[in-house]
């Protein structure tokens, strides 16, 4: 099993519902991840390519394999902050 998502990565979980409201409202998630995301991947508008088991933390992986692509889960906090995801594709 493999998955592609993209996500969006904050500090502040006020601003990570925000955002989740914005993306719930209609935004662009692309967009609004190269304008507020602190993760490199924002340059791509948050795509983190595809990855499989293990490569990703537990919180982040749990999260995306409930998603079906296309949809944006629930705000997931890890060690790095608050991550708005977006599941783009997934591979059996």
């Amino acid at each position: 099993m493999e998955w592609r998502a993209s996500h969006i990565l904050v500090k502040d979980k006020a601003e990570a519902e925000e955002l989740l409201k914005q993306v719930k409202g209609g935004a662009s998630f692309e967009t609004l991840a190269k304008e507020k995301s602190s993760c490199p991947s924002k340059s791509s508008g948050g795509d983190l390519g595809w990855f499989g088991p293990g490569k990703m933390v537990p919180a982040f992986e749990t999260a995306v394999k409930q998603l079906s692509p296309g949809s944006v889960g629930d705000i997931v906090q890890t060690q790095f902050g608050y991550h708005l995801i977006k599941c783009t594709g997934r591979k059996d």
